[in-house]
């Protein structure tokens, strides 16, 4: 498995990459083999202390111990956009996530291994019970393609989940979108804060039911059979 994934990062000499949660190093070695530059950001201060001397102090690793919530990329990776990867938390995927959203401008690209439940929810089409807040973001933010599935049996200890591999591609977003992105985020927090009720409910201290009609969205749907094109449309309608 750890060789279909660095199959699947396709690593080049001297690329930067940024890796997080690396661990006991399983996957930082074969990224450094393949000779890219990996900045590997490790919460826990033992694994931390301890990664540089288990892969044999390798010039080009570098190791930060801290929380990635806490990092700021463009201080990480100043020369340009930076790969990420990582086996990610399972607990606080999603606002790692999140938070990496938000510097995709310092990103070339993530790959990363999620219990399979949260990548779902990522490539979620409308109108499923899987489709959400994290669904509609993750698709304005980026192109998204579901890799493959890792069983529990790959992991020592197995956990009781199955894990997904996924690549995200940041998407190009030009002024006007990036306008937008502050009311959409509004929009849809608000919409799924009480996705059982309709648009005309979930959204009356937002925008009320003519304005939704008018920005061309049914008042009456509820917000998982939404696709991003209509929520940009309440998010232009919002916006001042």
């Amino acid at each position: 498995m750890i060789e279909r994934l660095v199959r699947a990062i396709a690593p080049e000499p001297d690329q930067q990459l940024l890796e997080i949660g690396p661990g006991e190093g399983v996957l930082t070695r074969p990224l450094l083999a393949a000779g890219a530059r990996v900045t590997a950001v490790e919460l826990d201060r033992d694994l931390a202390s301890t990664l540089a001397d288990r892969l044999g102090r390798p010039a080009g690793l570098e190791v930060i111990q801290s929380d990635i919530l806490d990092v700021d990329l463009s201080a990480v990776a100043p020369d340009g956009p930076v790969r990420v990867v990582g086996n990610l938390p399972y607990n606080v995927s999603t606002p790692i996530l999140f938070h990496l959203f938000g510097q995709l401008a310092q990103v070339a690209d993530l790959h990363f291994m999620l219990q399979k439940e949260v990548v779902d929810r990522l490539v979620a089409d409308p109108g499923g019970r899987e489709y959400g807040r994290l669904s509609v973001m993750a698709g304005f933010f980026c192109r998204m393609d579901w890799l493959f599935d890792v069983p529990p049996e790959a992991f020592r200890p197995p956990p009781k989940v199955t894990s997904a591999v996924i690549r995200l591609k940041p998407r190009a977003h030009g002024e006007c979108e990036r306008r937008l992105l502050p009311a959409l985020e509004q929009v849809v927090r608000q919409a799924f804060g009480q996705r059982r009720k309709t648009l005309r409910n979930s959204l009356r201290v937002l925008m009320d039911e003519a304005a939704i009609a008018a920005a061309g969205v049914d008042p009456g749907l509820r917000p998982e059979r939404l696709s991003l094109d209509q929520f940009l449309r309440l998010a232009e309608a919002l916006r001042p």
